[in-house]
């Protein structure tokens, strides 16, 4: 078990690629805090059934909220004493076009996706993982932050389409040069920073959208294919890897 007896964290994590995540951390020994604004009792049990050695916990936190986070990343280290992995993967997607987007849309992807994974990182770096030596930090980003939101279907009368909006493509090409730029800053504290880049995958955000797959693997990603990828950057057989950004894309982004 590559994980055996580590802690961490995953937000975003009562459903979709936050609760496969978790599954696949806890199956490799990781005990696991599931956080989100959503209930995640459910993904909580589940996790317990098949893992009978992990220890889970649900916590509810409003990932923008500094005093949250650092309650839920405190409450995990006095809990456990140690915290090895925070995958940041909670977020939001808003679809409205340019012409259409609003202050209140736009911030709601920005301070969700950008604020959210800024503010766990830190909080977790700043003391835990920094006095503990070591640690990993996986954000989920998007091929969206690569290359601007892949073209997708037709718009609707209200602005609305198959492709995700300017917000979150600000949004998860901040989380890119976050990841770089902290990866940077604390590989000499033996922490490792990477990102992975989903590229249109089968969960609540995309339900009913019409994705043109133009793209090598003529499929939509599972969460599952992104839990996978996570496992790999929380392992050893990734200590050498850091400030990546791992597309985990069917070929989509290549280039």
């Amino acid at each position: 078990m590559k994980l055996e007896n580590n802690v961490s964290i995953v937000t975003g994590a009562s459903r979709g690629i936050g609760a496969a995540t978790a599954k696949s951390l806890a199956k490799e020994g990781s005990h696991i805090v599931l956080v989100d604004l959503l209930d995640c009792n459910e993904t909580a049990e589940r996790i317990k059934q098949n893992n009978p050695n992990v220890e889970v916990v649900a916590q509810q936190c409003d990932i923008k909220k500094r005093e949250q986070v650092e309650n839920v990343i405190n409450e995990t280290v006095d809990r456990f004493g140690r915290l090895d992995v925070v995958v940041n993967n909670a977020g939001t997607c808003s679809r409205l076009s340019l012409e259409h987007m609003t202050d209140d849309m736009w911030f709601r992807d920005i301070d969700t996706n950008l604020k959210g994974t800024f503010l766990f990182t830190q909080s977790a770096i700043y003391p835990h993982m920094k006095n503990q030596g070591s640690g990993k930090i996986i954000n989920v980003s998007s091929i969206s932050g690569i290359m601007g939101g892949p073209i997708s279907g037709e718009k609707s009368p209200s602005g609305e389409t198959g492709r995700s909006g300017p917000a979150y493509a600000a949004s998860k090409g901040g989380i890119i040069a976050l990841t770089k730029w902290v990866a940077k800053e604390v590989g000499e504290l033996g922490i490792n920073c990477n990102s992975i880049a989903p590229g249109p995958v089968e969960t609540e955000i995309t339900k009913g959208m019409n994705y043109k797959l133009n793209q090598a693997i003529q499929r939509m990603g599972t969460p599952e294919d992104i839990a996978e990828a996570a496992v790999y950057l929380a392992s050893p057989g990734a200590d050498y890897v850091t400030g990546e950004v791992l597309k985990v894309c069917g070929g989509s982004a290549i280039g």
